[in-house]
C-alpha cells in the first residue's frame, strides 16, 4: 500500500484534475502495489503493465488538453470474465486456455472510452460458478482480512473474489466484476467494500462470458459507495448487440450521492429471518434499521413468501443455462484441444481435461432438469416460482416501500479449504441464501461494509431496489457507509 493507492476513485480524480499528480504517477503506484502483493493474495491472473503505462500516459496527455474523460487515467482491474482485445480472457478456466479475443467487451470498452487505465485481468471462480473463489483453474484467491490472531488463510468469495481482493488490498482503484446469483454483492460484504449489482438491462453482456444468460449482469466493486455510482455510469449503457439491455437513459448516479433518506420507506421482509442466523448477522441488521431511522426513514415490515423457494429455483435455472452456453467449448474453434479416436471422442475428452468438478457438475445438473421427462417437473416449475418471487417484489414496491434492508451474507469469511463447504455443495451454495431473489427478480442489490464481527472481519448489508432505480442504493448505501465508517484490511503481505 501506498498512499497514492490509498485514494478512492473520487479523490484520486480530483487530485488529477488539479494536477497534483499524474495517472502516469499513479499508476506505477498499482504496478508496484501488485508486484508487492499479488504473489500472496492470487488475486491477478494476468498483468498488462505496459499497456498501463501507454494508457495512462495518454490519458495524462488528454488532461492537460482538458480533454479528461469520467474516469480519466484511474487504474481499474478486470475481471477474467470480461474480453479485452488480444489479452488473457479465459474465465479462469483450463479449457480455454490462451484464448485472447480481437475484441473489446461493451463494458470494457465504455470504460476505455472515459479513459481508465487497464492494470490486468482479475481471478474468479471457473465460468463464475462459485462462492468462494476456489474453483478457479488459477488457483484461490486470499482475502486480505485475517481474523484476529490468526494466519488462517480466508476465501474473499466469488465468484469475483479477484476484484474483490484487489479493490481491498489497494491493488486497483476499482474492478469490474459479475453478479448472477450474488457474485459481486457476496465478496464485496466477505472484504469490506462496496459492491452493486444492477437491474439487468442496465449494463451490456456483450463480450461477457455467459454463465447463465437470463441472471448475468456486470457491475462494479469499489471502496466507497460514490466510487461505485462514478464506475457505474461509465459501465452501463444501451447496447445493440445485446438485446437485453434496455434502452433507458442512465442517469447521473454521483448525484444521488449525499440525498437524504428523510421519509423514505425501508422495508424489512420476515423471510430473511433464517434458522440459526448468526448472532452477529442479526444485530448488523438491527443497527442497519436503527441508522436509518435516524436518518429519517421509516422502518415497515414486509412479506416475500416466495423467498424460501429461490436457492432451489436458482439451482435449477441456473445450471440449465449453463450447459447451454457451455456447449460451445468444444476444442475445435479456440481454447484446449485434446485429441481423441475420432470427433466425439475429442469433444469428451476436451471437455473432461478442460472443465472443473464444479462446472462439471452444475452442467451435469443442468443437462438433467432439461431432458425429457424431467423439463416440466424441474425446469418449467422453477421459472414459475421464479415468476412467483418477481411479482413479490413487485407487490411490495407497489405498496409505496423504496428500497428493502436485509444482510448481504449469511456470515463472515470462512476458510479456504474448509471442509464443512468442500465436503457439501449444498452448503456452500447457502452462501447466496440472501442475494439470489435479487438476481431471480431481475432488480438491483447493493452490498455496503456496515461493520466488523468479534473476530475482526467485515460484514455487510444489502438494500435492495426497484428496477432501474440504482439511485435509490446509492442514497441509502451512503447513509449506511456514513454511519459505519469505511474499514481496510491490516496488510500482512
Amino acid at each position: 500500500m501506498t498512499e497514492l493507492t490509498k485514494l478512492t476513485i473520487s479523490e484520486a480524480r480530483e487530485k488529477l484534475a488539479q494536477k497534483d499528480i499524474s495517472s502516469a504517477e499513479l499508476t506505477e503506484s498499482y504496478i508496484g502495489a501488485i508486484e508487492a502483493a499479488n504473489d500472496s493474495l492470487n488475486a491477478y491472473v494476468a498483468l498488462t503493465f505496459d499497456q498501463a503505462r501507454t494508457m495512462a500516459k495518454a490519458s495524462d496527455e488528454r488532461l492537460a488538453a482538458g480533454a479528461g474523460g469520467a474516469l480519466e487515467g484511474i487504474p481499474l482491474g478486470i475481471k477474467d470474465l470480461f474480453c479485452t482485445k488480444d489479452v488473457h480472457s479465459q474465465a479462469c478456466s483450463h479449457i480455454l486456455d490462451g484464448f485472447k479475443p480481437r475484441y473489446e467487451s461493451a463494458i470494457t470498452a465504455n470504460l476505455w472510452a472515459d479513459g481508465a487505465v487497464m492494470l490486468g485481468k482479475l481471478n474468479m471462480d471457473e465460468f463464475a460458478m462459485g462462492s468462494s473463489n476456489e474453483t478457479s483453474y488459477y488457483g484461490s484467491v486470499t482475502n486480505p482480512w485475517r481474523a484476529n490472531g490468526s494466519d488462517q488463510p480466508l476465501v474473499p468469495g466469488g465468484s469475483s473474489g479477484g476484484s474483490a481482493s484487489a479493490v481491498a488490498a489497494q491493488l486497483c482503484a476499482g474492478a469490474t466484476a459479475t453478479d448472477t446469483g450474488g457474485s459481486i454483492r457476496q465478496p464485496a460484504a466477505f472484504t469490506g467494500t462496496v459492491g452493486i449489482k444492477p437491474t439487468y438491462g442496465r449494463c451490456s453482456r456483450w463480450g461477457v462470458v455467459a454463465f447463465a444468460s437470463s441472471l448475468d449482469q456486470a457491475g462494479p466493486i469499489t471502496r466507497s459507495v460514490r466510487d461505485s455510482a462514478i464506475m457505474l455510469k461509465s459501465m452501463a449503457s444501451v447496447d445493440e448487440k445485446d438485446t437485453t439491455s434496455a434502452n433507458i437513459p442512465v442517469p447521473d448516479y454521483e448525484a444521488a450521492i449525499g440525498k437524504s433518506v428523510k421519509g423514505m420507506r425501508i422495508g424489512i421482509p420476515a423471510e430473511y429471518v433464517v434458522d440459526d442466523m448468526p448472532e452477529e448477522i442479526s444485530a448488523l441488521w438491527e443497527q442497519g434499521k436503527a441508522w436509518l431511522k435516524d436518518a429519517g426513514a421509516e422502518i415497515v415490515p414486509i412479506s416475500l413468501p416466495h423467498t424460501k423457494y429461490a436457492l432451489p429455483a436458482y439451482y435449477i435455472v441456473a445450471p440449465a443455462e449453463a450447459s447451454s452456453n457451455l456447449a460451445r467449448y468444444d476444442g475445435v474453434r479456440y481454447g484446449l484441444r485434446v485429441e481423441g479416436d475420432d470427433i466425439t471422442d475429442m469433444y469428451e475428452k476436451t471437455r473432461a481435461a478442460g472443465f472443473g468438478d464444479e462446472v462439471k457438475r452444475r452442467v451435469l445438473i443442468g443437462t438433467y432438469v432439461l431432458s425429457a421427462g424431467y423439463y416440466d417437473a424441474y425446469y418449467l416449475r422453477a421459472q414459475k416460482v421464479r415468476t412467483l418471487i418477481k411479482r413479490d417484489f413487485e407487490t411490495v414496491f407497489a405498496d409505496g416501500v423504496d428500497a428493502i434492508l436485509t444482510p448481504a451474507t449469511p456470515s463472515a469469511a470462512f476458510a479456504i479449504g474448509d471442509e464443512t463447504m468442500t465436503a457439501d455443495p449444498v452448503k456452500m451454495y447457502l452462501n447466496d441464501i440472501f442475494t439470489v431473489t435479487v438476481n431471480m427478480a431481475g432488480l438491483p442489490g447493493i452490498s455496503v461494509p456496515a461493520g466488523i464481527n468479534r473476530d475482526g472481519l467485515p460484514l455487510g448489508l444489502q438494500v435492495i431496489g426497484k428496477a432501474f432505480d440504482e439511485e435509490t442504493l446509492f442514497s441509502v448505501g451512503e447513509v449506511l457507509e456514513q454511519a459505519a465508517g469505511r474499514f481496510s484490511p491490516k496488510p500482512w503481505w
